[in-house]
């Protein structure tokens, strides 16, 4: 059973700043899927969802329930539409900051375990079936269990800045033009676990 959240300040960053270390990056990457509807519904932070067998992807099928951070890519522009490959410009796709939760939920006592991801852009649409790539770069905190929704609001937007901030540095920065995060080309199976 997760902890409570404890009630000692959070560091202001996550990972050494040297950049990532070992398990990571964790390269992870899936078609968006419809979630609980609880991220723009119910806290005003949307996600996007990518099936949990994602995670076998390089082996991290183990990977600890927790809050994660570093770069999505998706094969949608700034609005989120989505973008097909051979466009005139020869970019398809974006890579925005992100961050993400592998885990339960416990507040909402999740029986599955799901991946959520925030992404740190404001899109115009939703983009069920687009393809994305995550390139994981760090742990933020451990999944913690919370009394009301109020906290665990507050504790996602310090993880949103604690992400910010640490993408910020040098070392995690240069990985946002990692050519894995727009290779969109071979997830044709991926569409049809989407639809």
């Amino acid at each position: 059973m997760p902890a409570h959240r404890p009630s000692r300040p959070r560091s202001p960053l996550a990972g050494p700043s040297t950049g990532p270390s070992p398990p990571f990056p964790i390269p992870l990457s899936g078609p968006i899927v419809k979630g609980f509807g609880r991220g723009s519904r119910e806290l005003g932070i949307p996600t996007a969802n990518i099936p949990l067998a994602g995670l076998s992807v390089g082996g991290h099928e183990e990977v600890e329930s927790g809050v994660y951070f570093g770069w999505a890519g998706v094969d949608v522009d700034d609005q989120g539409r989505r973008q097909k490959s051979g466009g005139g410009d020869g970019k398809v796709g974006g890579v925005w900051p992100m961050v993400m939760s592998i885990g339960w939920n416990p507040f909402y006592k999740n029986s599955v375990r799901s991946v959520e991801v925030h992404i740190l852009h404001g899109f115009a649409q939703d983009f069920y079936g687009a393809r994305m790539n995550l390139l994981i770069l760090g742990f933020v905190r451990p999944e913690y269990d919370y009394v009301d929704k109020e906290s665990l609001v507050e504790d996602i937007r310090t993880d949103i800045d604690v992400a910010r901030r640490s993408l910020e540095r040098e070392a995690y920065a240069r990985l946002k033009d990692n050519p894995y995060l727009v290779q969109f080309e071979g997830g044709e199976h991926e569409q049809e676990i989407a639809n």
